[in-house]
């Protein structure tokens, strides 16, 4: 799911252009969506390949090729959105396209993780510039009305086209040429839409008001901080000073940003949008679906690589049903919500996700995937699929007008930090748990059956503790979230992903 800053429908009719036929303005932003959208799932595919060619050890190390991506793109994504809307949203829009190119390829000739790593950062940054400015420049380029819905429809389907094509492009760029191309095939893409942009897509109107640079960086570093005390932990244990300093120096950032944003007049994050208890809850339980759903992408294509023998290619195919599903199950939710309170349809998608999450956790090494990978995923599919519509409408209810955007746009920030810290926290449990085993079978067993042992033990506790994420997810929702169910669901001001 993606949802970014959405701008108001209020925009100016001299930023419409009427010279450029509006299919390709719209053909430019989604390519640039569909760009950064599908960037999680082809990375992933490629993982075992990356562990090998740049030498990463452990499930620690490896998740910040995940992680060093999602820390800085949801830390940075109302940064983006403001950018946009204080220095023009065409500009910021190219630029923020032009940084992740650059840094893709840049990235695809690593010679070591670190290098990979800040590239990956640097992707980050650029991808919180270019998603939220695609969508407002949605609204500054589409009048009200049909065209502007239509706009909207193709880009919430290219957003959750997108991780499926990047299992396939990601399988098959790997299979057949090498895990660098799963950066390098950004290049040329980032490249011309950056070179057709100024042909297609009019400047916005400038706002003013303040950058507020210096609170996303306290609170993107606090964030950093909280991920690098979880993954040190992970192999240096929980009294490590090391460890203990993060979180301290986390605890510190991240006050201070809650402060910065109670006494500015203009605060990137306006507490008032935590006032509404039904807020609260959909973007807690958006947290958890981000850090459970992250997870499980992170520990299962590697599992069916490393484990089952599947080659990249086939991987890519065998998560196809999990995008398939969530949009017939997510069209079927927005169908039946005039008719059943929000709550319940969220509360049903976390748990048919836990059911999914504890299933994964009896894999063995054994396992089929037809008879327990395939059922485990659908399940976590369906209940994907029966929370976004309902969850979106959830966070923008009872909001005043100038904070929808806003209001709408935390629920990416909080899949993206939900994803980081779900991730780092899960790695570290995994990593006790495969530690625990080898140190208790390496005697009577080695080689490549005890590695596979190993992994999936980690796997397997990763998974169970997701699956007892969701079951607080489930309390979050029943508690908190009252959302009358004859709401119109277009109400929403983003389209859902």
């Amino acid at each position: 799911m993606t949802t970014a800053t959405t701008p108001g429908a209020d925009a100016s009719h001299a930023e419409h252009r009427a010279d450029v036929h509006p299919n390709l303005a719209l053909l430019v932003i989604a390519s640039a969506q569909l760009m950064v959208v599908l960037d999680a799932t082809i990375v992933n595919i490629a993982l075992p390949h990356i562990r090998t060619a740049l030498h990463f050890s452990g499930f620690a190390q490896l998740s910040w090729v995940l992680n060093a991506y999602t820390l800085v793109f949801g830390g940075l994504l109302l940064l983006g959105g403001r950018a946009g809307d204080l220095f023009g949203r065409r500009r910021m829009f190219m630029i923020g396209v032009l940084i992740f190119a650059l840094a893709s390829l840049a990235g695809g000739f690593a010679w070591d993780k670190g290098w990979l790593l800040a590239m990956r950062a640097l992707q980050g940054v650029g991808g919180a510039i270019a998603s939220p400015t695609a969508l407002s420049l949605v609204t500054t380029t589409f009048k009200e009305g049909p065209d502007r819905n239509r706009a909207f429809g193709v880009y919430a389907a290219v957003s959750g086209a997108g991780a499926a094509i990047g299992l396939i492009l990601g399988g098959v760029l790997t299979d057949y040429l090498s895990w660098r191309w799963v950066l390098f095939v950004n290049a040329p893409i980032g490249v011309g839409i950056a070179i057709a942009t100024p042909f297609v897509l009019a400047e916005s109107t400038r706002a003013s008001g303040r950058f507020a640079l210096t609170d996303a960086v306290t609170s993107t570093l606090g964030m950093a901080a909280l991920v690098y005390g979880f993954i040190h932990a992970a192999t240096n244990g929980w009294s490590n000073v090391t460890t203990l300093g993060s979180f301290v120096a986390a605890v510190v950032l991240l006050v201070t940003f809650v402060f910065m944003q109670s006494r500015s007049a203009q605060p990137l994050m306006p507490l008032r949008i935590f006032v509404n208890r039904t807020r609260v809850g959909a973007y807690v339980v958006m947290l958890i679906i981000g850090a459970a759903v992250f997870a499980m992408f992170y520990f299962l294509t590697q599992y069916v690589q490393n484990v089952m023998h599947f080659s990249p290619v086939r991987a890519g195919l065998a998560f196809l049903p999990v995008s398939a599903t969530i949009i017939v199950v997510a069209q079927v939710v927005s169908r039946i919500m005039p008719r059943i309170e929000p709550k319940l349809l969220i509360a049903g998608g976390t748990v048919f996700g836990g059911l999914g999450l504890y299933n994964l956790s009896r894999l063995t090494v054994d396992s089929s995937y037809v008879g327990h990978v395939l059922p485990s995923i659908v399940l976590i599919a369906i209940g994907m699929g029966s929370i976004f519509v309902p969850i979106t409408l959830a966070a923008v209810a009872e909001i005043d007008r100038q904070d929808t955007g806003i209001a709408s746009a935390m629920l990416n920030v909080g899949q993206q930090v939900g994803g980081t810290i779900g991730l780092a926290s899960l790695v570290t449990v995994a990593s006790h748990a495969s530690s625990s085993y080898f140190n208790g079978h390496k005697a009577t067993e080695q080689g490549p059956v005890l590695a596979a042992q190993v992994f999936t033990h980690g796997a397997d506790a990763a998974f169970l503790v997701g699956s007892i994420f969701m079951i607080v997810g489930l309390g979050a929702a029943l508690l908190l979230i009252k959302v009358r169910p004859n709401v119109d669901a277009q109400a929403a001001p983003g389209p859902p992903a």
